[in-house]
């Protein structure tokens, strides 16, 4: 449901009656849905809610509202039934968390029907693979350096595994982020998940391929369009837009995957350029503080999920014995 009302330019900017009727009728359901502020978030978690909708045989909003911790219970044990992951299963449970904390809040809801509904516990070990070092570099040689789509694509995967961006921060970037000089060190500016902007320093491996890309491109001058773009020029009078998370995974990275001999596992998702990252600096010595922070995660419990140090056999007390 749109929120937002439409402006008249001949009158002053003030909500006509029916405006503000059609506002106050809003359902709280819609209210939560429009406040998501990640675009990614609301695809991601409008899938959940229809599925539970269409398990439930919801067809408003407002019937949300009559859910019980047995429907809940009920949809959880469908989804173990469906065998999937149990870190998907976690994120369609925390949908209809969020959805229902925002009712309680709201006083649109008497119960919260999530309240004792247990979720998953995550595999951390195997939640998102790593690539190992010698993957890492296959793939980073991947693309061909000498046309404009390969320059374009070692310079993505060189962003992705030197700085640990997500793909929806990567496509947010725009020409004048990748070289921004803080202390006299080149960084990248980063827009991540809820409008939080954090400054990364840019390795030089990376800065030197986005400067090759640019030349090859001609949009270095272009210091508020996009930093990645597709190839193709859009037709006149179009604005100039960015490559999309979807496209940067199924277009670059699992392209590429192909051609570097990697095999796409059933866990080897999205995340797996940001888990090599992070694991590659944790496993080099890097302070897992430092490395939250460098994530922008919320909580370092979060980062916590690639530190895998403790795991790796060669650690072993074992083969610290000496007799």
């Amino acid at each position: 449901m749109e929120l937002v009302p439409q402006q008249n330019p001949h009158r002053s900017a003030v909500l006509l009656a029916e405006e503000f009727q059609r506002l106050a009728e809003v359902p709280p359901e819609a209210q939560w849905f429009a406040n998501l502020d990640s675009a990614q978030t609301r695809r991601a978690y409008q899938s959940d809610l229809k599925a539970f909708m269409a398990f439930t045989g919801i067809e408003r909003p407002e019937e949300f509202r009559a859910v019980t911790r047995g429907h809940v219970l009920a949809w959880r044990a469908e989804l173990e039934r469906q065998k999937l992951a149990g870190s998907s299963i976690r994120r369609k449970l925390s949908a209809l968390a969020s959805l229902y904390d925002y009712l309680c809040d709201c006083n649109a809801v008497t119960h919260n029907p999530m309240r004792g509904v247990k979720r998953p516990k995550v595999d951390a070990e195997g939640k998102t693979p790593a690539l190992g070092d010698a993957q890492a570099r296959a793939l980073l040689d991947a693309p061909p350096a000498d046309t404009l789509k390969g320059k374009r694509d070692r310079a993505i995967l060189s962003v992705l595994l030197f700085h640990g961006l997500r793909r929806e921060e990567l496509t947010r970037l725009l020409v004048k982020d990748f070289n921004q000089e803080r202390s006299g060190v080149a960084h990248l500016r980063v827009q991540g998940k809820g409008g939080k902007l954090r400054y990364v320093p840019a390795h030089p491996h990376s800065l030197r391929l986005i400067d090759e890309y640019l030349q090859a491109a001609g949009h270095g001058q272009d210091a508020d369009g996009p930093l990645f773009r597709p190839i193709r020029s859009p037709r006149p009078g179009q604005p100039v837009a960015g490559l999309t998370p979807g496209g940067v995974y199924s277009e670059v990275v699992v392209r590429y995957f192909g051609q570097a001999g990697i095999r796409k596992s059933e866990n080897l998702g999205p995340h797996a350029l940001r888990a090599t990252a992070a694991t590659s600096a944790l496993e080099n010595g890097a302070d897992i503080a430092k490395v939250q922070e460098w994530l922008g995660h919320a909580n370092i419990s979060t980062t916590r999920i690639y530190d895998r140090r403790g795991s790796r056999a060669e650690d072993s007390p074992t083969f610290k014995v000496r007799y």
